[in-house]
């Protein structure tokens, strides 16, 4: 039977190769100075350059490093998920390889976690990255988030952090397949605490967070705690249905009582567009609704492993 360790640190990977290395050397140095066991979940989420074989490598020098290599790329939350599930740690650790987050932040995790605490968020208090659009961007969505969610979810705060046991083991009875960890994280409950951070730069190459991707998960993180998309889409709908009869009013006044015109077609054509707009935002919204709903009646697997170093022959996937 294979020994289990005190942490389990999961790592998601998306073509990272330039990182990789300095990254096991900075998470190493840290766990092993904490002189407890500890194993080295690696996630390979489809990445098409050399990430794979340097963690394998790394595999081949270092017993505490293990590998599961997605088929293809299935998202950067559901390769954390992944990585919880296969996990045998009394405490689970999620961090990037991209050193953004600072490895040496998981001395104060353990801390707090000791201290009995079963979530231990880091909490960003300045981000050192150069792109102020970015820095903004995420700024507005942790607000806006948390404004329109019924679970408490802490602003500027990402997938960095620990897990205890007994959180990671419900969080696998989830099923969910648009999944945003962190909202989970917050709904579950149990007693959570923060530490503060700076966000470094990356150590090495490009974000994998494109505006696409980053859209996407807004809205993934906005359908996944809220009804209020759809409660707004019924305000807007009540509301421009009532201007209309308004100025439906105001037309017939003027056409029955008053000798002024209706004036051509021109202020015709723009309510209309207005409202067709309205509309298809409605409609919008509502697609997004339905559309999770579909994925999730498919009940089509969440991720499919091609190959995994370092497990054993113990089953994992869901």
């Amino acid at each position: 039977m294979e020994k289990t360790a005190k942490y389990s640190i999961v790592v998601p990977v998306f073509n990272e190769d330039q990182v990789l290395e300095e990254f096991h050397m900075r998470i190493t140095s840290v766990m092993q100075s904490v002189h407890e066991s500890y194993e080295l979940i690696f996630i390979n989420d489809g990445s098409q350059d050399r990430s794979s074989a340097i963690i394998e490598s790394l595999h081949e020098k270092d017993e505490t490093v293990k590998l599961l290599s997605f088929s293809r790329n299935f998202g950067h939350q559901v390769a954390i998920t992944a990585g919880m599930d296969c996990s045998s740690g009394q405490a689970v650790i999620v961090i990037d390889s991209d050193l953004q987050d600072p490895p040496e932040v998981i001395l104060e995790m353990i801390k707090k976690w000791k201290e009995g605490h079963d979530v231990v968020y880091g909490k960003r208090i300045r981000r050192k990255e150069r792109s102020l659009f970015k820095k903004t961007t995420a700024a507005i969505f942790y607000r806006v988030l948390r404004s329109i969610t019924d679970s408490d979810i802490p602003v500027d705060v990402g997938d960095f952090r620990l897990i205890d046991r007994r959180v990671c083991d419900v969080m696998k009875g989830f099923t969910e397949k648009n999944r945003y960890v962190r909202g989970l994280v917050s709904w579950v409950g149990f007693r959570q605490a923060a530490v503060e951070y700076e966000r470094d730069e990356r150590f090495a190459g490009k974000t994998k967070y494109s505006l696409g991707k980053m859209m996407k998960f807004a809205i993934d993180a906005a359908t996944s705690f809220s009804h209020k998309p759809l409660k707004m889409a019924s305000y807007l709908g009540v509301f421009f249905s009532g201007v209309s009869f308004v100025y439906l009013l105001v037309v017939l006044y003027e056409r029955v009582f008053t000798e002024k015109t209706v004036v051509g077609w021109t202020s015709i054509v723009a309510v209309n567009l207005f409202f067709n707009g309205i509309v298809l935002i409605i409609l919008g919204a509502i697609g997004e609704y339905i559309g999770r709903i579909y994925d999730e009646s498919k009940n089509r697997p969440l991720y499919i492993i091609e190959s995994k170093k370092g497990f054993g022959d113990e089953s994992i996937g869901r």
